[in-house]
């Protein structure tokens, strides 16, 4: 004989009501599952790049620093690679010239960011605020800067820079003023203008971009509140978009003390940058000048080093910013 065991639904429940749960812990495990499965397959490629392009060359260059090529015999022997320690990371960080492009590199920072951060942050400004007129020509006049190649934005300004065929010192001849924009105390500050050159636009963009998000809504209350255009950008809109200047503020920090490009190619009409101006400059000079690729590796990790340290204090100090300006 067969029983059968009926269930009976309450009147007015529905169906569904009488089914087993689709939500118990198998469900929610196998939910899971799929999630991380996603999740794994979706960071592949960005871990297959950091691995690839970063961790790699870092973990090669940290390994060269510790040995160097040695010829024993008064330099007539064969040539040996041999395990030298620390003694690279010494001689780079008691080498006068490498230290005095750290201090080049500390002042080119001091002078660049800030006037890339404000003056990005301003145009930014002028152009979120309608007193720029044909504004999607002006952003497109700022921006064209930085799609020109870092060598050829070099060169123009070297012709620029150059006595005796630039129509700029010329100009200034003109008007009984000489000036020597690859001196001792001038070559920086004209390094600083190549930079803004190229990349005010670039971070122009972002930061005019990150002010399209700001709600309109905040924008017409201070207006109705009585906030003017100047108290309006300053008060309102520039805290809004706090989290795109640290992240300006950061980027321009770890291209600045990558100082190369610009350097590596005024170096040839002024006798003001040497070989080892920056530590970049350095690096190559011991690389592919000197052959010292120990030496090269050493400087490249204490450059690493230093960008990774600056990066992190800047952003530790906008999050305690952060923190003392919400407890308030």
């Amino acid at each position: 004989m067969t029983t059968t065991i009926r269930t009976r639904v309450p009147a007015g429940a529905s169906p569904a009501a009488a089914a087993p749960s689709a939500s118990g812990p198998h469900a929610r495990r196998a939910a899971r599952r799929r999630q991380l499965t996603a999740a794994g397959v979706l960071m592949t490629p960005f871990f297959v790049l950091l691995v690839t392009v970063f961790l790699i060359p870092v973990g090669t260059a940290v390994y060269l620093s510790f040995f160097s090529d040695d010829q024993p015999g008064l330099g007539f022997g064969p040539e040996r690679t041999v395990f030298v320690g620390l003694r690279s990371y010494a001689a780079v960080l008691t080498d006068p010239t490498f230290l005095g492009g750290l201090g080049t590199v500390a002042l080119y920072c001091l002078i660049y960011i800030p006037l890339m951060v404000v003056g990005a942050l301003a145009l930014a400004l002028l152009l979120d605020s309608g007193v720029v007129r044909l504004r999607a020509f002006a952003q497109l006049g700022l921006f064209l800067p930085h799609a020109v190649p870092g060598i050829i934005a070099a060169l123009i300004w070297l012709y620029l820079y150059t006595p005796g065929i630039s129509p700029v010192i010329e100009l200034f001849a003109q008007a009984d003023v000489t000036i020597d924009f690859l001196g001792v105390h001038t070559v920086v500050p004209s390094i600083v203008n190549i930079a803004l050159w190229s990349n005010l636009g670039y971070n122009m963009v972002v930061f005019y971009a990150a002010l399209q998000a700001v709600p309109r809504e905040v924008i017409e209350a201070s207006v109705v509140d009585g906030a003017g255009p100047v108290r309006t950008a300053l008060q309102v809109k520039t805290p809004l978009v706090r989290a795109s200047i640290v992240m300006v503020s950061i980027f321009t920090l770890i291209w600045a003390l990558q100082l190369f490009t610009e350097p590596m190619l005024l170096s040839q009409s002024s006798p003001m940058i040497s070989s080892r101006f920056s530590p970049s400059m350095y690096i190559y000079d011991a690389a592919f000048t000197r052959n010292n690729y120990g030496l090269a590796a050493a400087a490249s990790v204490v450059l690493l080093v230093c960008t990774i340290a600056l990066s992190y204090g800047v952003t530790r100090f906008t999050s305690r910013a952060d923190v003392s300006r919400e407890a308030r």
